[in-house]
């Protein structure tokens, strides 16, 4: 089969399409087909090597060099063999440590869920990672709560913006101001345009920040929490050497300094990840939740769809699609 393999880290043109051997499903596995895919920052992340200081810990990164193999965690398709959940022909999503990118993967069945009924595998790709990372930040939302998300316009936030709409939640957004109009169709009462507004001093409280986007720390954010609230740690400026990690485990350590709950929603390390698309893919097919898809690329040029990604303009989600070869 045909896949994307990363042998160097580098830029999206590093990545090099091969032949490699036809994925075989052991136990408690499913061949499934890829339909659709998409590129996140965990994603590119891996493809870089960035932050350094990332390669000096467990989980995928080399210190000089990768582990050869695919990258790609968003994953929509078809099973095609049988397993004792899903059979041939069952339309499947997960959210995988890697591999999506090629033609199969081989899938343990713990962590496959049914593809809603009502998206297309374009739109069930962009779904595992942002989807799952948005709805654990907004655990602990009740109907009434405020809600800021901060970077409310890229994967994450538009799926955040729609779930806590669905919980009953008051929602505010912080994007540009070219993007408001979208934040506001997804639920969004209030737009603030970080360019021009400091979202920290607009006179605003709230019981849950989202911050998807950094650049304010917990203290900072302090001032627009209710006693109580919680500051939800999800993302940050990309950097060379330790960020966005940094920014993240700052904000944890803070926290009680702060005086203000902080958590950290980690897809990744999420234990039941077929639990919770199991609950994204409710949301989607009551038509609270619909991805946004900014650009759909051919499975051929995923490289491309990495340099856009990696460009950090996207608004919503770039997916990848083998019907678009």
């Amino acid at each position: 089969m045909k896949a994307l393999v990363q042998r160097v880290y580098g830029p999206p043109d590093s990545l090099t399409w091969e032949d490699v051997p036809d994925p075989v499903p052991g136990e408690g596995e499913v061949l499934v087909r890829v339909h659709a895919t998409s590129v996140n920052p965990y994603d590119w992340h891996f493809l870089r090597g960035e932050p350094y200081a990332a390669r000096l810990m467990t989980g995928g990164f080399g210190l000089r060099r990768p582990p050869v193999g695919v990258l790609g965690c968003d994953l929509a398709g078809r099973v095609e063999t049988a397993g004792t959940e899903f059979g041939p022909g069952d339309d499947v999503y997960a959210l995988l440590p890697r591999g999506a990118h090629a033609e199969y993967v081989c899938v343990p069945e713990s962590l496959l869920a049914r593809m809603p009924a009502n998206l297309s595998p374009e739109q069930a790709a962009t779904l595992p990672m942002a989807g799952v990372t948005a709805l654990l930040a907004l655990r602990g939302v009740r109907p009434g709560h405020r809600v800021l998300v901060n970077g409310a316009s890229g994967g994450v936030g538009t799926f955040a913006v729609q779930l806590a709409k669905a919980l009953g939640a008051h929602v505010d957004a912080v994007c540009g101001a070219a993007n408001a109009d979208l934040v506001r169709s997804l639920g969004a009462e209030h737009v603030v345009d970080y360019r021009t507004e400091d979202f920290t001093r607009v006179g605003r409280r709230y019981d849950f920040v989202l911050d998807i986007a950094g650049g304010r720390s917990v203290f900072a954010c302090r001032r627009i929490l209710e006693r109580g609230g919680t500051f939800v740690a999800v993302g940050g400026p990309a950097g060379r050497w330790l960020q966005p990690a940094g920014h993240v485990f700052a904000a944890l350590a803070a926290g009680p300094f702060a005086r203000r709950r902080v958590v950290l929603a980690d897809a990744v390390g999420c234990p039941d990840k077929k639990a919770v698309l199991g609950e994204l893919a409710a949301f989607a097919e009551r038509g609270e939740l619909t991805p946004v898809l900014d650009r759909t690329y051919p499975f051929d040029d995923l490289r491309a769809a990495f340099a856009y990604q990696e460009a950090g303009h996207t608004r919503g989600k770039v997916a990848v699609t083998r019907a678009a070869r």
